[in-house]
């Protein structure tokens, strides 16, 4: 009686391991999922960063002169002359 006892506790114990075991496992897997996502925006945020650096000097440039060509064309229609 005693050891049919023991054994329905040992059974209840592994089902209950067995059941936390599942549950890591499945924790494991979220996780790592969510590390995969979260590696993958990490690249492309810094392939969006690099990008924005290396042109920087180029777009910096050209709004540059965009603004210069602005202030010219005000400076046609406002009457004046320019000088070539």
């Amino acid at each position: 009686m005693q050891k049919n006892a023991e054994m329905t506790n040992k059974n209840e114990e592994k089902a209950k391991a067995d059941e936390d075991l599942t549950k890591s496992s499945e924790t494991l897997d979220n996780v790592l999922g969510e590390l995969d996502t979260l590696s993958q925006q990490n690249a492309d945020l810094h392939g969006s960063c690099d990008f924005v650096m290396k042109n920087f000097d180029i777009r910096q440039t050209a709004r540059d002169e965009e603004i210069e060509a602005l202030k010219q064309a005000k400076a046609i229609l406002s009457g004046a002359q320019l000088e070539e």
